[in-house]
């Protein structure tokens, strides 16, 4: 009995050893299942991770392209680059007495710029802001205390006053009424006469107002151009002028009487010479010489100092092939000696006496030049394109104003006239050479 009970737990004993035998064994199994499973799963997870990764990556790198890098340029001739403006800028414009220079962009504000800091490290401005709108285009007053805007949501204008504070910077107001809107087409430019008797506005529709100050329209003009690509008022106060599909300039006298009332718009003369529509043009400082700029691939230097009156014509006076294309902008610095060109992000300075190229400037701006100007006394170019607005020396009229004064001092015969010319000679030598070892440092 006792054995037969020995067997029978030694077998029981023997099955239940079998038995952790084979779970151990399929345990083991599971174990190795679950651990190639999950080496499986993490090779899968690296696998879909690892391109994940790189597409994130790429999308980071492609994120950070697409930001717009700051556009950078220097040139030897590059005095400064203004600054401050967060949109585009526009439009420029230099007040007569020559302090300042006017900006306006499409970030709601017109920012004042002192011309006497140009060389200095800093370049400040102070800024006015124009209410639930931006203006496209800005025009000093005469006096230099106020500027007009054309607003582009509004499509009116707009007069700013300049009120100048105990610490010598301005605060501006805005008149209370804007304009009446009147035109029915796109803006192409507007000014102020520096005479103060009225202001021009000219839309792409062959329409230029004239009005005055107070904002009543004196007279409508049809320029009758198909379409206007550019108008301004003579730095003279006296004429009107636009150009547009058609392959000359016309030319229109505001006429006012003797006590200062409106009288009419009478036409004065045409600058005809172009094979084709006319970009822009440009008048001297004394509004005797005009330049134009021409889809032709042309600029032209003409003599307007005439008798229009007496049927005597402006007479061309020189033809100068160039590059220029729709939105082309041209300057003729105040004393008559350079002429610049705007051609897409390049500007070219000309010697207008001899017509030659002396300047190139490539890729001065990231976007299309918007506006392009000499100071007052012709020594600096400014222009406007992206957010920033270059300033350069006007090396090439510093040149042509040296080889001017030496033609005249061959000429002179008074000595007190050749010592004057002689000092002024050496003064803008002088100026030249300070211009010319700066862009060399």
């Amino acid at each position: 009995m006792e054995v037969a009970a020995l067997v029978a737990l030694t077998l029981l004993l023997g099955a239940l050893v079998i038995l952790v035998a084979l779970a151990v064994g399929k345990r083991k199994e599971e174990i190795k299942e679950e651990s190639e499973q999950a080496a499986e799963s993490s090779a899968e997870a690296s696998a879909a991770k690892g391109p994940t990764s790189k597409k994130q990556k790429q999308e980071k790198q492609r994120s950070r392209k697409d930001k717009p890098a700051q556009h950078s340029f220097s040139h030897p001739l590059l005095a400064a680059s203004l600054k401050g403006h967060s949109g585009n800028v526009t439009c420029l414009d230099f007040s007569s007495n020559g302090k300042y220079v006017a900006s306006c962009a499409d970030d709601r504000t017109v920012r004042i710029w002192s011309t006497k800091d140009f060389l200095e490290r800093e370049h400040k401005c102070l800024r006015a802001n124009v209410e639930l709108d931006h203006a496209t285009l800005v025009r000093f007053s005469p006096d230099s205390r106020a500027f007009i805007t054309w607003l582009s949501n509004g499509d009116a204008i707009r007069i700013f006053k300049m009120i100048k504070k105990d610490d010598g910077t301005f605060s501006f107001k805005a008149a209370s009424e804007d304009f009446p809107q009147k035109h029915k087409a796109a803006i192409v430019n507007i000014g102020i006469a520096e005479t103060g008797k009225f202001i021009m506005s000219a839309s792409t529709d062959t329409t230029i107002l004239i009005w005055d100050l107070k904002g009543e329209v004196l007279a409508s003009i049809n320029t009758n151009q198909m379409t206007n690509s550019y108008a301004a008022t003579s730095p003279c106060g006296r004429f009107v002028a636009s150009c547009g599909f058609t392959p000359d300039v016309k030319v229109w006298e505001v006429c006012f009487g003797k006590g200062g009332e409106f009288r009419e718009v009478t036409r004065a003369f045409d600058l005809k010479g172009h094979s084709a529509g006319v970009h822009a043009f440009a008048f001297s400082n004394d509004s005797h010489r005009m330049v134009t700029v021409s889809k032709d691939g042309t600029w032209k230097l003409w003599n307007t100092n005439v008798e229009y009156k007496k049927q005597q014509d402006p007479y061309l006076l020189r033809t100068v092939p160039c590059s220029s294309s729709d939105g082309s902008r041209v300057a003729l610095s105040p004393d008559g000696r350079v002429v610049a060109i705007s051609d897409g992000c390049n500007v070219a300075m000309f010697d207008a006496t001899t017509g030659k190229l002396e300047e190139e400037l490539r890729g001065v701006h990231s976007e299309e030049i918007t506006d392009i100007r000499f100071d007052i006394n012709s020594r600096f170019l400014v222009c406007s394109g992206d957010k920033a607005i270059r300033v350069f020396h006007n090396a090439p009229g510093y040149r042509a104003a040296i080889r001017d004064m030496q033609d005249m001092l061959k000429k002179a015969q008074n000595e007190a006239m050749k010592q004057r010319l002689q000092q002024q000679i050496k003064e803008a030598q002088s100026a030249l050479d300070t211009v010319l070892a700066a862009a060399t440092e």
